[in-house]
Parts: C-alpha cells; sequence; structure tokens
C-alpha cells in the first residue's frame, strides 16, 4: 500500500467572519457569532468542499460558537455530524481575551508576539508553542483515527497559522508571516513519513487538490 493510501488529508478551516473580526482578540469568549457575511462565507466553504471528487468521512470542530456555526453548513452539505474536539480551539490569550487590537498593539511585549513568538505566553493563558503543540498533537490524533481518508477541520487562525508552519517546517517565530482568511481552506496530508502542505489559505476552487 503506498503511502498515498495510508495518508489522512485534512481540511483546516478558518471560521467565518464576526463583528469583531480585526479588532478584537476575543479568544475563548463565549457568545461570539458568525455576522451575516460570515454565514455566507461557511455557505459558500461548504459548497467548495462539497465539490471535492473524493469526499470528507468526518468533521471535527472547535468547540467555540463561531467554529460551529461555520461547520453548520458543512455538516449539512456532506452528510455529517460534526464532532467536537477541543485540541482545535482558540489560542487561551489570558488577560488579553476581549481587548482591543488597536490597544494591544501600543504595548511592548506585541512586538515579541509578531517577531519572537516563540518567546512569549499570554498573562494567566497560553504559550505560542503549547499551542501549536497542541494543534499539532491534535490533527496527528485525528489523522491516526482516519488514515488514507479526507476530514475537515474547522478551528482558528493562530492554530491553524502554526500547524501549517510546522508542517513546513518553518519555525514558530516566522509563524506570523502566515496569513489564514475567514473561511480559508488550508490543506495537510499527514502520513507516516514527512507531513505535506498541499494548500495555504485557499479561498477559490479545491478540486485540483491532490499533491504534485
Amino acid at each position: 500500500m503506498s503511502s498515498k493510501q495510508t495518508s489522512t488529508t485534512i481540511l483546516l478551516v478558518r471560521h467565518g467572519v464576526t463583528s469583531s473580526t480585526g479588532k478584537v482578540l476575543p479568544g475563548r469568549a463565549k457568545g461570539l457569532h458568525l455576522s451575516e457575511t460570515g454565514i455566507a462565507q461557511a455557505e459558500t466553504a461548504a459548497t467548495r468542499i462539497a465539490d471535492l471528487s473524493k469526499q470528507p468521512t468526518a468533521l471535527y470542530v472547535s468547540p467555540l460558537e463561531r467554529t460551529r456555526e461555520t461547520a453548520a453548513p458543512i455538516a449539512r452539505a456532506l452528510g455529517l455530524k460534526a464532532q467536537i474536539h477541543r485540541g482545535l480551539i482558540e489560542c487561551d490569550f489570558g488577560d488579553w481575551t476581549g481587548a482591543q487590537l488597536s490597544a494591544l498593539q501600543k504595548k511592548p511585549e506585541w512586538r515579541t508576539v509578531q517577531t519572537a513568538p516563540s518567546a512569549f505566553r499570554f498573562p494567566n493563558g497560553e504559550s505560542f508553542t503549547d499551542m501549536q503543540r497542541r494543534i499539532w498533537d491534535a490533527l496527528c490524533e485525528i489523522a491516526e483515527r482516519h488514515r488514507g481518508e479526507t476530514v475537515v477541520a474547522v478551528s482558528h487562525a493562530d492554530p491553524i497559522k502554526a500547524a501549517v508552519t510546522y508542517a513546513q517546517g518553518v519555525p514558530l517565530d516566522l509563524f506570523q508571516r502566515t496569513v489564514i482568511s475567514t473561511c480559508s481552506v488550508s490543506a495537510l496530508m499527514l502520513g507516516t513519513g514527512s507531513p505535506v502542505v498541499l494548500s495555504v489559505n485557499n479561498t477559490s476552487s479545491l478540486k485540483e487538490l491532490q499533491p504534485s
């Protein structure tokens, strides 16, 4: 059996737009829902994923409302039940949770967040290193459960960035250079060998998604 047949393709989907996207660091705060635009984005993402020639067989989602609402149309389009996986949850921003980004950008620690994230832990929260380890362990666990299959995992920008850059062998201190847009799809292939990055921040057709 080839490594391709025993590898799992994981489609990492960032949640859709909310009323605070780009303005606030919401973190794990409860009660944040998709905006009308975000709902439309999720419907479009579901259509794109449903067009894949190899249909996903499982759908995993972060427990937060905005990710579950993004997963809902994907579940309907694929005929799957979304399974909560806490390993996909947003980074724990601790005391910074709910703060305005404009205010955080004035903090002296902000430069470390952007240029040396491996050295930073959010006050009373999670470090970027712990977040990256957590999301990667979750994806490896999912891949092991679904060898040879395609699955969808709905998560958040920073965890997805951390997973994609880890798969590429990019140091964590450079992970902020990667953009993960709302309702974009980034695809990884995980198996017995080195991980393969099939797509990053894809917001168009996924029909040709395959390793070259």
